[in-house]
Order: structure tokens, then sequence, then C-alpha cells
């Protein structure tokens, strides 16, 4: 008892609350918001299961991130070791017992959620190689050992994630790790020797994929191939995404979407609904809302007297960068389908709860910016 209040009685309660973001606050209500009505958009203007669901998701994870933001960044810290691998345990529990659907075996089943862990690794990751690296010396930052026991907290939860399969998500799994890397100071030319060796062992690679991951590569390199089996999605999202013009349809107006051309448009395809109905006008101010975000999280790591806690706010930053631009480019046909869900935006538990989960600990870094940790 006497470590946690250690953990959290440096400031009280309403200085905790002058001390919040309210700026990013305002643009995180303002994307859950327009997420909201985008999600009442896909059921057809009505309150149906889609836009209820992710109604509720939105308030319950809203307070989360809060009631986060109280704890001392010095708690997180401290866990973050312990939280890596308890998600690390339901990784395994999922290849286990985990609930199987289009032959992926990837969801927890805990009755008041649908849990995937492999999105919860998606901020372990960065928790725990940000405190790994807030503890590792300058000198000892590119020695062989300390990059080799990295490496492992990244590989071992992506050949978990891969095996389920979801090579999308590993994927994402493993660049925020290498991110944390950079950011803790590893030396760019071992970044090359492994972007060379990626690219020698590719073809390797390649074959050892799943039937539908080739497809998924050959559709990409010629969507015309199969337009109404493979290239289908892809086509008819160019299509929404081009017909929206330059303001748009209007809300409730899409006729791709309402006539059912766009299938998963309420998940990783939720771009392609967005910009039909407010097209080019609407669509960047969805990105210039996010680069608003983006830059928050780095001010607020950049003000912030823990490594750990500016690791982390960096790290979180290119993270969230990372996932809008894999998911525009997939929608626009620049890169294969790999099933990544545009943050807060797509309808999913479990990607929305990581995400506030990471605002919070972002959060929590800027009301006790001032913390120092040993």
């Amino acid at each position: 008892m006497y470590h946690y209040r250690r953990l959290n009685s440096d400031i009280s309660f309403f200085q905790k609350i002058k001390n919040l973001d309210y700026i990013l606050i305002i643009c995180i209500l303002t994307l859950s918001t327009l997420s909201f009505f985008i999600m009442y958009s896909t059921d057809g203007g009505e309150l149906l299961y889609h836009s209820k669901s992710h109604l509720t998701k939105l308030v319950v994870f809203f307070i989360l991130m809060i009631v986060i933001s109280f704890f001392n960044i010095k708690f997180w810290h401290y866990c973050s070791y312990f939280l890596y691998g308890v998600i690390i345990l339901l990784l395994v529990w999922v290849s286990v017992y985990g609930l199987k659907a289009s032959g992926s075996q990837r969801w927890i089943d805990l009755y008041f959620l649908v849990l995937q862990p492999s999105e919860l690794m998606k901020i372990g990751i960065i928790l725990c190689l940000a405190k790994y690296y807030h503890r590792v010396s300058i000198d000892k930052v590119n020695s062989f050992l300390s990059i080799s026991i990295a490496l492992s907290i990244i590989l071992i939860p992506a050949i978990f994630v891969i095996s389920q399969p979801d090579l999308g998500t590993s994927i994402l799994i493993v660049t925020s790790g290498l991110i944390i890397l950079w950011l803790g100071g590893v030396k760019i030319k071992y970044f090359f020797i492994s972007f060379i060796t990626f690219l020698i062992s590719l073809p390797f690679i390649i074959t050892s994929l799943e039937p539908y991951q080739k497809l998924r590569i050959l559709t990409f390199l010629n969507p015309d191939r199969d337009p109404l089996g493979a290239g289908y999605q892809i086509i008819q999202s160019k299509i929404a995404i081009g017909s929206g013009g330059f303001s748009g349809k209007g809300f409730l107006q899409g006729t791709q979407s309402y006539l059912d051309f766009l299938p998963e448009k309420h998940t990783d395809f939720i771009f392609t609904l967005f910009s039909e109905e407010f097209g080019f006008v609407g669509s960047v101010g969805l990105l210039l809302l996010y680069t608003i975000i983006i830059l928050r999280i780095i001010q607020i790591g950049s003000i912030s007297r823990s490594s750990f806690a500016r690791l982390f706010c960096f790290g979180f930053a290119f993270a969230i960068f990372i996932y809008i631009t894999v998911n525009l480019s997939m929608v626009l046909g620049l890169l294969p389908i790999v099933g990544s869900p545009l943050p807060i935006m797509s309808y999913g538990g479990s990607s929305m709860l990581a995400t506030m989960i990471g605002f919070g600990i972002v959060m929590s870094a800027k009301v006790h910016h001032q913390q120092t940790i040993a």
C-alpha cells in the first residue's frame, strides 16, 4: 500500500485535472464524434448494432482514458514488464483456446468484449521497450546483448501473432518496436543491415505465406485480374473514394456504401465511406485532425522529464502515424490489404481499447510531466 501511494501521491487531484491536455482531449472527442456519425451511416442512418456498440465503447473507453491519466507515469513504468508479460500469456491462451473465425484464431470472448490480444500488444511493445531503453545506459545501447534482448522482446509476440495467422498486425507490432529501437539510440547502420537481410530473404518469406496472403499480394499488383473476386473490394473502394469528389455526396448519401458495394465498410474500409460522403475536403479535415493529435503527443513527450515518458510518447505518436498511413494506403490500393483499422474511426473494441489506453498513458505523461524516474 505504501509503495502504491508513493507512485501516486505526487500532486493533488485538482492539480491533475488542471494538468490534463485539453487540446488533445477536444481532438479525441471530435474524432470520436465523427466516428460515431460515420458508424451511424454504416447502419443505414439508424441506431443499430454497430452504431450502438461503437458509441458504448467510445464512452466507456474515453472514461478509462481519463482514469489512466490520473495514475502517475511512474506507475506505468513500474508495471510495463508485467503488462507485457500478461499480454504474452493472453497470446498463448488465444493460440490454444481462442475463438476461430474466417480461418483465424485471434480472439478471447469476455462476454462484454471480444478481446484481440494482438491489438493490446501494439501498446504493450511500446511500454516494454520504453522501460527497457530507459534503463539501458547510452554506451550499451548498440551492444550485441542489448540489441538481442530488444529484438527478442519484439519477435516473441510477433511470432505468436503470425501463427494466428495475422501477418498485418504482426508487421505493425514489429514496426512499433523498431521505432523504439531507433528512438532509443540504435545506430542506423543496423537497420540498414536488417533491411538488406530482409530483401535477401524476401523470396523465402513469400513462399512461406498462406495462399490467401499470396492472393492479396497478387491482387495488390493487379486488382483487375479478378475484379469480381479478390480484386472486388479494392476496386469498389477506389470507386467510392473517387465518387466523393471535392465536397462529397453528403451525410447518409453515399451510394456505393448504401447499395452494399463496399464490403467491411465499418471496419478497415471506414475511410472509404467517410471520403465518399465528405469528399476531399472532409478527408483533408480528418487528416488534419490526426496531424494535430500526433503533434500534440510529440509535444507532450518533449516536455516530459523522464526518458520513459518521452520514449513512450514519441513511439506512440509514430505508431499512430504508421497505423493511419497503412490503413489509407490499403484502401487507396497503394499497399496490399492487411487488416489494419483506422484509429478510433474503425469499428472494433480491441483496437479502440488499445488506442485509448495509449492516449491515457500519454495524458499521464502530461499530467505528471515534471516527474522524474530513476
